[in-house]
């Protein structure tokens, strides 16, 4: 992967004004809930299959949960604009809790029944929904370093990517997926706990919010994510992206490995992958693009290694080289993007655009999901990965080719 000719390297990354005691509360908060969210797709998929369940089981469920949350996302970011992100985080966390402790007893109890699981799922994704526009306003609050404080989160994150969905998968070979659904849970609690603890100050707010409406409001955040076009093209861009590449990777990859070698060594491939973004996670600490989604598109053309090495039935050690390198590629495009949706989005505003981009981003995930089943049986497995592995390349070329992208220059911090 060739490295763009506009990086640079700062004289002074924040380190000093980084690690506030809100900044370690919120750095705790997001990579302990990462390292339950790793240990999930394994403990689903290996939990699924043992009852007999597909893969276009498995990517039944995990649509239902993706399509929930790009259908309320949009909601919640008006909700967290309105009224207290921290409050709506703080009560996702809790629901899901709840739902992943039932989701525990169901498997412990092997009781498990595909509509069951689906429920659940609705009810993950819409309180995803609810947590995540908070997470890009938050940001600014808890730490002056916006990119750093991204890239050591997203490398935290990576490591308990790292670490997760081994220890899914040593958990569930010693017991049963039912106690990854438990620690799950309590992933969840941990995440509740540190963001009450947090102490923020008022985030900012308009003189006119008290009198505002929600349908206002939401046509306000639609015009201002309209209003960027290096928004949302990429957006756009990336809804092809997810539907014909991450959305069918994830249950194909899963049915194919798992089927093939083993739950373990699908916790091995999910755990190179987070290896390779917390590499990643760590570079673009260091070196900090001047036009960061130029950089960041060179990177995501990585990726195509993931659904390439799966596609070819590779052996597990080269998968996991692939999917490593593609893990780095996938961590500097995201720190990129964040980075220039927290900077140059004003604060009042950023709980709306972040979520009007989530939303685009992931709305198609759910598509892609259901339709990796039918897909694979009709074209075959095969096929499938590898048209995602020639997607992936496409949407570097098409990112790269749009002058709003590649020419955005990286924010003076606010």
């Amino acid at each position: 992967m060739s490295v763009p000719s506009d990086l640079s390297v700062p004289s002074d990354p924040g380190g000093e004004r980084l690690w506030s005691g809100n900044f370690r509360l919120y750095f705790t908060a997001r990579t302990v809930a990462m390292l339950g969210d790793t240990m999930l797709p394994v403990a689903l998929s290996a939990g699924l299959l043992g009852y007999g369940y597909s893969a276009g089981d498995v990517g039944l469920v995990m649509a239902a949960s993706t399509a929930c949350f790009a259908g309320l996302v949009i909601f919640g970011g008006v909700l967290a604009d309105r009224f207290d992100a921290r409050a709506q985080m703080i009560t996702a966390d809790l629901v899901r809790v709840c739902s992943q402790s039932l989701a525990a007893v169901l498997f412990l109890t092997r009781s498990v029944r595909l509509w069951e699981v689906v429920v659940i799922a609705v009810v993950n994704g819409t309180a995803a929904a609810l947590f995540q526009p908070g997470v890009a306003s938050t940001v600014p609050r808890v730490a002056r370093d916006v990119q750093g404080a991204n890239a050591v989160t997203r490398t935290a994150e990576s490591t308990a990517a790292l670490l997760g969905p081994a220890f899914a998968g040593v958990l569930i070979g010693l017991t049963s997926p039912g106690v990854v659904f438990a620690v799950h849970a309590s992933t969840y609690a941990t995440s509740a706990t540190c963001l009450v603890l947090l102490r923020l100050a008022p985030p900012p707010t308009r003189v006119s919010r008290a009198a505002s409406r929600f349908r206002t409001d939401l046509m306000e955040g639609w015009r201002e994510f309209r209003s960027r076009t290096w928004m949302w093209s990429v957006i756009v861009v990336w809804m092809f992206y997810m539907v014909l590449m991450w959305g069918p990777f994830t249950p194909l990859a899963a049915g194919q490995i798992i089927s093939g070698h083993g739950a373990g060594a699908y916790g091995l491939v999910n755990s190179s992958l987070g290896g390779g973004t917390a590499v990643g996670a760590l570079l673009a600490l260091r070196f900090r693009a001047s036009r960061p989604l130029r950089a960041g598109s060179f990177a995501i053309s990585a990726t195509c290694l993931m659904p390439l090495s799966v596609g070819l039935d590779l052996p597990v050690a080269a998968v996991c080289g692939c999917v490593f390198v593609a893990g780095i590629g996938s961590a500097l495009w995201g720190v990129n993007w964040a980075t220039s949706v927290q900077t140059h989005v004003p604060g009042d505003i950023l709980n709306r655009i972040h979520a009007y981009e989530v939303a685009g981003s992931v709305a198609m995930v759910p598509v892609g999901q259901a339709m990796a089943g039918p897909a694979a049986d009709a074209l075959g497995t095969r096929h499938v990965l590898l048209t995602g592995a020639g997607v992936s390349v496409l949407t570097a070329g098409v990112l790269l080719a749009i002058p709003a992208v590649r020419n955005l220059r990286r924010a003076v911090p606010r």
